[in-house]
């Protein structure tokens, strides 16, 4: 071993030392110690870099480990929450009329408030990177998110936002797992270019400018306006800052895919009709300076399904509507899979953020999306549309389309601001969905609901305390102020909460005209 031969020279020389010290200093002696020092110095040099060129290797090839822990207190109130489920039909005269479900299979119209005064979650993220050749990296996260006092994994389904899936998994509470939110690697340089590869389970949660109210750095590749959401897949990159003279610029081609549609699925029945959910399109760094961030995104997902693969537990409402008899507190846990794809959606955005000298930091960001059905619906409906029915006896009615087959754009605006105050800095944010807004957003752990997916307006304000560079608190409230049903999902027609609320209009999942949200948290980094 080299140890062992580096102590074992070393006590052969003071050996030597003195016992030629002992005899005549003569200058031949002296030159012979000169030359024997010489060559153990030179000996202790050759094992220095043996010993050092391993131990720095094994060192870098280490994963190395960071995180943060987070505990968070909310007050959650809903006012005028409403469960209206019913069914448009077609008239022998070619119009349209809606009709609730009556007494015996739902419940009619009684708008009522919900307050939960007291609800924690804990929240455990494990960072991991490693060094694994001079120009290829190995990033993940591993995520546990949990309620206080519930390890379940499995909620009761009331929206689409307590649905258990692989998309929102790292940003909704299911338990004290450690999941995998994201685990890729990154190829620089290939072949001594600007071109770079990246595959996995890709960072698409917490970009800018949504990762200013988390005070965090940027987490993920796309706008946290358009994108939070988990995605397995790939980007090929260019980096054209030495074309362009544009600081950071990078042109990304990204694809991923939303569904397996097959595996897993009970395929060798031979019964699987549903299409892959496959993503594609670009985002575009057009300048990233340190001052000046400035995004454009364009992407479409096809083939769209009519959800995704989950789990969820059934309660008695929903089973009411299909003739199951409930049994109040046990409700049955399912497996969900999609039943048909109902689709196409495309989504485009643009984002500035700005850093002034003064430390304020603003925003604004643009989007859009764009829904294109194809005429197949589910059960909870079609691509933001509903079935449509014909009667075929005084009680019993079969499908024969849906109420809308046009494609319908969405818009979005959402700003704000941050300032230093203090030891900390305080936050105001604004944002606004249109009818048809449909990002992929609701991985956001927003516990009411992603509120940048909201089909309406959405207010938050927030201060963040800086105990010390590693530990702040956040006090924030968020407020939420619907106009159509549906947020987060492009699933069923969007209904206007006010008709929902006097009856004129009908929801298969409950729907609420307004919601507030107020927190506190502490967080540590390590």
């Amino acid at each position: 071993m080299m140890k062992p031969t580096l102590v074992a020279l070393l006590v052969t020389q003071a050996l030597i030392i003195p016992q030629a010290l002992a005899a005549d200093s003569t200058d031949q002696t002296i030159e012979q110690l000169k030359r024997q020092l010489n060559e153990v110095t030179e000996e202790l040099e050759y094992l220095s870099d043996r010993l050092d060129k391993p131990e720095s290797h094994a060192a870098t090839d280490r994963i190395l480990f960071t995180g943060d822990f987070r505990t968070k207190a909310h007050t959650l109130h809903y006012q005028d929450v409403v469960w209206s489920p019913g069914m448009t039909i077609q008239t022998p005269q070619g119009q349209m009329m809606r009709s609730m479900f009556d007494q015996g299979q739902g419940y009619t119209p009684s708008p009522k408030d919900i307050d939960n005064d007291v609800y924690y979650t804990t929240r455990l993220r494990l960072n991991m990177k490693a060094k694994v050749f001079d120009n290829v990296n190995f990033a993940g996260r591993l995520t546990m998110f949990k309620n206080w006092g519930d390890s379940t994994g499995v909620n009761v389904f009331d929206s689409w936002n307590s649905f258990t899936m692989d998309g929102t998994s790292s940003g909704h509470p299911n338990g004290d797992y450690l999941r995998v939110e994201r685990a890729y690697f990154d190829w620089k340089k290939i072949g001594g270019t600007e071109f770079y590869l990246s595959v996995g389970r890709r960072p698409s949660s917490y970009g800018y400018p949504t990762n200013l109210r988390e005070n965090e750095l940027r987490g993920g590749t796309p706008s946290g306006h358009l994108v939070n959401f988990n995605f397995d897949g790939a980007t090929l990159g260019y980096h054209t800052e030495h074309l362009t003279g544009m600081e950071g610029q990078v042109v990304r081609f990204c694809y991923g895919q939303g569904y397996e549609s097959q595996w897993g699925n009970g395929e060798l029945f031979g019964n699987t009709s549903v299409d892959d959910v496959h993503l594609g399109g670009f985002n575009i760094d057009i300048l990233n300076d340190g001052t000046n961030f400035l995004q454009m995104i364009l992407f479409g997902a096809k083939d769209v399904a009519d959800g995704f693969k989950g789990t969820m537990s059934m309660p008695d409402e929903l089973l009411g509507l299909f003739q199951q008899q409930g049994m109040g507190n046990i409700t049955p846990v399912v497996r969900y899979q999609p039943s048909t794809n109902i689709g196409d959606i495309y989504l485009g955005g643009l984002t500035f953020v700005r850093d002034e000298d003064n430390g304020i930091k603003w925003f604004t960001s643009l989007g859009w999306t764009r829904t294109d059905p194809n005429g197949n619906f589910g059960m909870f409906g079609g691509m933001n549309n509903d079935p449509l029915y014909q009667m075929t006896s005084p009680t019993e009615a079969a499908p024969v389309g849906v109420t809308d087959s046009e494609a319908h754009n969405g818009y979005s605006v959402y700003a704000g601001v941050q300032i230093p105050v203090g030891s900390g800095k305080f936050g105001l944010e604004y944002n606004y969905g249109s009818k048809y807004w449909t990002p992929f957003t609701q991985a956001q752990d927003d516990p009411i609901g992603s509120k940048l997916a909201t089909r309406g307006h959405a207010y938050e304000g927030y201060y963040i305390y800086d105990v010390n560079p590693k530990m702040f608190i956040k006090l924030a409230a968020l407020y939420y102020d619907f106009e159509y049903t549906g947020s987060g999902s492009p699933v069923g027609a969007p209904q206007n909460i006010d008709s929902v609320l006097n009856g004129t209009a009908f929801s298969m999942l409950p729907a609420m005209d307004t919601a507030y949200d107020v927190n506190a948290s502490i967080t540590v980094k390590f």
